[in-house]
């Protein structure tokens, strides 16, 4: 089958930093599905990985997270699929990546494709569907059987025009949150306001008199989604008493937890990895959120966050996909077919 891959780990300018390749096709086990691959997107996570280092592989490294496919075997233990289901899904960061023509994956981490979408459109969703669904649902907690008290309450998006923060803030309006999200560019703000957002603050200001503005002393969440170490001490000037904040964006400094303190702030970690990298009891969670976001999508409640689409899915394509999402500027997301 074929298969983009790389052995050495180079800037996104070099020709072998990505390299098509021909691999065996492999066959599903288990409670694997062996998936067809029809569109794929790219994630600053695939960037991270393949950023250039001091090492090189002895067998060609798969990248790639997000995929919209079509099942065509299953694994014997398989009973959520079968073959000819149009399904999406993110992966695992710990097995070979969908940048492959058949690509296997744990059906407890599979959504059934949203039927009203292309492959394409449906591909840009999942990674960042996940991500922005457990951060808000689980790790923030906001009940979504509560409008009416949802519909009280601020949320801050830090960095509200990429993938998951274009995701995050329809998630966040579908539950009744009044929306403030940060954006720097003018087609950034166009792109958050078009997808919900109440307000729109610029990330290199201060969020506090921005906030004030519009006469908003606090808010009861905070998602950051861009720079944790920049945005810290202003994420603990502006979050409520008692109030909590996500982040998915590593730290590269110690961050002061005693800033949070005499608020009682909680803070949390989101990585949707967690499940499959540890192969959790609760798994088959990331099948039953990425079926509730079809129907979400198929209803007409949210919408897809695909701004770029290349064709087709290659060495050439996805290497000009990567240099998009490195310069940091990417809104919603960039997808390759075919």
């Amino acid at each position: 089958m074929k298969a983009i891959g790389l052995l050495k780990y180079l800037p996104i300018e070099n020709k072998e930093s990505l390299l098509d390749i021909e691999l065996e096709k492999p066959t599903p086990k288990g409670k694997d599905l062996l998936v067809r691959v029809n569109a794929i997107s790219i994630n600053p996570v695939d960037v991270k990985v393949r950023s250039p280092k001091d090492k090189v592989e002895d067998e060609p490294k798969i990248l790639g997270w997000d995929a919209s496919g079509v099942v065509v075997e299953v694994g014997e233990e398989c009973k959520l699929f079968k073959p000819g289901d149009e399904v999406f899904y993110a992966g695992s960061i710990t097995r070979p990546g969908t940048y492959c023509e058949y690509h296997l994956v744990d059906e407890r981490i599979v959504g059934s494709k949203p039927k009203i979408l292309t492959y394409a459109e449906s591909s840009a969703l999942p990674l960042t569907s996940i991500t922005a669904w457990e951060a808000l649902f689980e790790r923030l907690e906001i009940n979504t059987n509560n409008i009416e008290v949802n519909k009280l309450n601020n949320i801050l998006i830090i960095g509200g025009g990429g993938g998951v923060g274009s995701i995050a803030i329809q998630l966040a309006k579908w539950a009744g949150l009044n929306v403030i999200a940060t954006a720097s560019r003018i087609e950034t703000e166009n792109w958050v306001k078009d997808f919900g957002a109440d307000y729109v603050i610029n990330h290199h200001e201060s969020f506090k008199e921005q906030l004030q503005k519009v006469e908003i002393e606090h808010v009861d969440y905070i998602l950051c989604l861009n720079n944790t170490d920049q945005h810290w001490e202003s994420m603990a000037d502006v979050i409520k008493p008692q109030g909590k904040i996500c982040s998915i964006v590593e730290n590269e400094n110690p961050l002061d937890l005693n800033v949070l303190k005499s608020k009682s702030v909680t803070f949390v970690w989101e990585f949707m990895f967690t499940r499959s990298m540890y192969q959790t009891e609760d798994m088959i969670n990331q099948h039953l959120l990425l079926n509730k976001i079809s129907d979400l999508i198929d209803n007409g409640i949210i919408k897809t966050t695909m701004n770029k689409k290349l064709s087709p899915i290659n060495a050439e394509s996805i290497r000009k996909a990567h240099k998009l999402v490195e310069t940091g500027g990417m809104i919603g997301k960039v997808v390759i077919e075919n």
